[in-house]
């Protein structure tokens, strides 16, 4: 993890000096990748600390608690920094960081049994050519790539008319999603994943 913090690969191409913001442990059972940490985040120092943090805790059916335990729940993100905005919207994930930093954070993450591929970019990076010709039609085919992959669109409010146009989402691909995670990280055990939406958190 020291050497991932002091990372400058891309420091030149930053709005800010670089905080990779990150969370991993020998014991993790679920990795979430994301895209990138937002200005929130970066600020925070927490991912997913922002209401499309809030929205994928419901979608997981996980409380805050849960879903910070670091010692069973690992999340990096696609690019680890705060890559900066353009047009009012977040750039991408600078392409320097998941080549040089995933292959190694999963290596030191031996009880990995499930990464959630939340977004189009970590979908690219993890599944290549064996994605779908849109972000629907992969996340539609979430069982092809079973049982060590589950894609996820992105929880963003800017993708609520995408989540309004593909009802099937929350009717069909959300159960599923809760019970393999539940299955992974037992409700019963320090307060984990529920087959239920948690609706009380709140984004601190």
């Amino acid at each position: 993890m020291a050497r991932v913090q002091a990372c400058t690969v891309c420091a030149a191409h930053l709005p800010y000096p670089p905080r990779p913001i990150l969370r991993v442990s020998s014991t993790a059972r679920l990795l979430i990748v994301g895209q990138a940490p937002g200005r929130r985040v970066h600020e925070t120092g927490i991912p997913w600390n922002d209401p499309s943090g809030d929205l994928l805790r419901q979608w997981l059916g996980m409380t805050r608690d849960a879903f910070y335990d670091a010692s069973r729940i690992a999340i990096v993100p696609t690019g680890l920094c705060y890559p900066g905005t353009v047009n009012g919207s977040d750039r991408p994930p600078r392409p320097e960081c998941a080549p040089l930093w995933h292959p190694q954070l999963r290596a030191a993450m031996p009880d990995l049994c499930l990464t959630l591929l939340v977004g189009a970019y970590a979908q690219a990076y993890y599944l290549g050519k064996r994605r779908g010709r849109t972000l629907a039609d992969t996340v539609a085919a979430w069982r092809d790539f079973a049982p060590d992959y589950f894609p996820l669109p992105h929880p963003s409010p800017r993708n609520r008319l995408w989540l309004k146009r593909n009802p099937w989402f929350e009717l069909d691909v959300l159960p599923a999603l809760r019970e393999r995670v539940g299955a992974l990280l037992p409700a019963g055990d320090n307060g984990g994943a529920r087959t239920t939406p948690d609706t009380g958190s709140k984004s601190a």
